[in-house]
């Protein structure tokens, strides 16, 4: 790639707006969120676990993108306010397995408040939002192989 002073001007970085959108979004989730009283973090791993009920923390780090570092203290804090369970694999204690309990299923009819949030304030079709989705995923795989070598 050739170096172009153009590069530089920031409502050309993709980095920038995906980031800026992201916040966005983050402050559009932020109320409900609060409603429900999630993080964030929280919401997502309820999200995994209601398309998976048990889950092991190496898989919730590899859905999610998170490390153990993270994940860790933040499953202790879902586990205090009832919203799953951690227990030790009994074949190998290294593993540890996340379940989600009644508490944290009751939860999945009132979050879908959340995404609908997204679709309404968005002044998008769900088509359009979801062919961008699919277009920043095929960006997130393609750094994830480079990242990995």
């Amino acid at each position: 790639m050739e170096n172009n002073p153009h590069n530089l001007n920031l409502k050309d970085h993709l980095c920038f707006s995906l980031y800026a959108c992201s916040r966005a979004i983050l402050r559009l989730y932020r109320p409900y969120l609060d409603k429900l009283q999630l993080t964030y973090p929280q919401y997502l791993v309820l999200v995994t676990l209601w398309e998976k009920p048990q889950r092991t923390i190496k898989e919730l780090g590899e859905v999610l993108n998170l490390d153990t570092g993270t994940l860790t203290p933040l499953l202790k804090r879902m586990e205090a306010a009832g919203l799953i369970e951690r227990r030790r694999d009994t074949v190998d204690e290294r593993v540890m397995n996340i379940f989600i309990t009644q508490a944290g299923k009751a939860l999945q009819e009132k979050a879908s408040c959340v995404p609908q949030s997204l679709f309404d304030a968005a002044g998008m079709n769900k088509k359009e939002l979801d062919e961008i989705n699919e277009t920043i995923k095929r960006l997130l795989h393609q750094l994830n192989k480079i990242s990995e070598k």
